[in-house]
């Protein structure tokens, strides 16, 4: 009676609390919340876009104010497409220290992380120094607002990879990853790309077109 109760006792404990969080097999819990978090901020982009292209709309084909040049400014085309180029070399060596950590070439992430790191940086300098020389301010006019908004958006986005890298490059050095544990490279990798193609869009729209 007493090992009966015993029993009993063992299998109450062995269900009491809440049961096992539900994990899908196909995606990492990892994965899935950088994918998600992207996803949001998509949409805060979104907004933005929306701003701009309301302007566009309506100012095109109209007396001034319309899009840049206004009132005297234009916009450094030429400067944002070398930090185009810049941005986009990024992408490529953060695809060359992913594909090398997943291989074992321990050199290739190391040197892929810290040239991205350097090259997000570069980008980082350069549009700052723009908002220096740019000749106008966010209040001056809408068109201004919507510029630094789109442009600040992504900048603060790049800052925010520059972290995450600033923290895969200490690990890649400390010897932190293999090619069976390498998640802590894809999952900002993910990330960086995303930063990457998201400029190339605010690029087109607000520079060239």
């Amino acid at each position: 009676m007493e090992a009966a109760s015993v029993a009993h006792g063992h299998a109450h404990d062995d269900h009491h609390g809440p049961p096992a969080a539900n994990q899908s097999s196909r995606v990492e819990p990892q994965l899935l919340g950088m994918l998600l978090f992207i996803i949001s901020e998509v949409m805060v982009f979104g907004a933005f876009f929306t701003a701009y292209f309301f302007i566009r709309v309506v100012h095109d084909g109209q007396p001034p104010p319309h899009w840049f040049p206004i009132k005297g400014n234009e916009l450094p085309k030429a400067v944002a497409g070398i930090n185009t180029a810049i941005l986009l070399s990024s992408s490529i060596t953060m695809h060359w220290a992913q594909t090398g950590i997943k291989h074992g070439n321990r050199w290739a992430l190391k040197a892929g992380m810290l040239t991205t790191f350097l090259l997000g940086v570069t980008f980082l300098f350069i549009q700052i120094n723009e908002y220096v020389h740019v000749g106008f301010a966010p209040q001056d006019f809408a068109q201004a607002t919507v510029f630094y908004g789109l442009t600040g958006l992504h900048g603060a986005h790049v800052f925010i990879g520059l972290t995450l890298l600033l923290m895969v490059n200490i690990r890649a050095f400390r010897g932190h990853f293999s090619p069976e544990e390498h998640r802590g490279v894809e999952v900002p990798g993910i990330y960086w790309h995303f930063v990457d193609i998201m400029w190339v869009i605010v690029y087109t729209s607000v520079y060239i077109l």
